[in-house]
């Protein structure tokens, strides 16, 4: 269990829940051991609505862009509670390492496979990263639904999907068929928001 990711925990969820409440779908759904949660990305607190949905027991890393990591204190704290940085754009082995490290270690990642927040109105692409983790690691993929439009005092409702195992061909799948389940991955991540804003 990590120290600081047990001690700041209390104090955003009382923020939290002040100001930014939540509603969990589909906790039944969450698998012990090893997972690469994957979900949508809108707002910056998109990773925090995650860890509040899972709780306290649960604890999860993250990848996050690594300029946060340069702000003074902040970026202290979250290297001290499990977040690790990952260059965006760059071949970054450094932080592909870490994360195949947490998954063999049996420990939960979260990551957004489109790569950066999506604002209303703009398309993206899934990247392939969690495709291949899950592929390399043989971690379950556990897709995430973060409702888009969050409104303070108002519940943001996060649903939890079904972990699942992608499907591929020959030991180790070609950068078509990762890009295959990165793009499944998201449909899955989308269906879960149907009916939900």
């Amino acid at each position: 269990m990590n120290r600081m990711y047990a001690f700041i925990y209390p104090f955003i969820w009382i923020f939290m829940k002040i100001f930014h409440p939540w509603k969990t779908i589909g906790m039944e759904n969450f698998p012990e051991g090893a997972a690469l949660i994957c979900g949508n990305h809108t707002t910056i607190g998109d990773p925090i609505y995650v860890v509040m949905a899972l709780g306290s027991k649960r604890q999860i890393h993250a990848m996050a862009k690594d300029e946060i990591f340069h702000w003074p204190v902040v970026g202290w704290i979250l290297k001290k509670a499990g977040i690790f940085g990952v260059k965006r754009g760059t071949a970054d082995v450094a932080a592909v390492k870490e994360a195949l490290r947490i998954l063999k270690n049996g420990e939960r990642l979260l990551m957004f496979p489109e790569g950066t927040r999506v604002r209303e109105g703009e398309t993206s692409e899934a990247r392939a990263g969690a495709a291949l983790f899950a592929t390399r690691t043989g971690a379950p993929l556990v897709p995430v639904y973060i409702q888009k439009k969050k409104r303070i005092f108002r519940k943001t409702t996060v649903v939890i999907g079904k972990p699942y195992h992608p499907a591929f061909e020959g030991r180790r799948p070609s950068p078509a068929a990762l890009q295959e389940i990165a793009d499944d991955l998201m449909n899955r991540i989308r269906a879960l928001g149907e009916g939900i804003e």
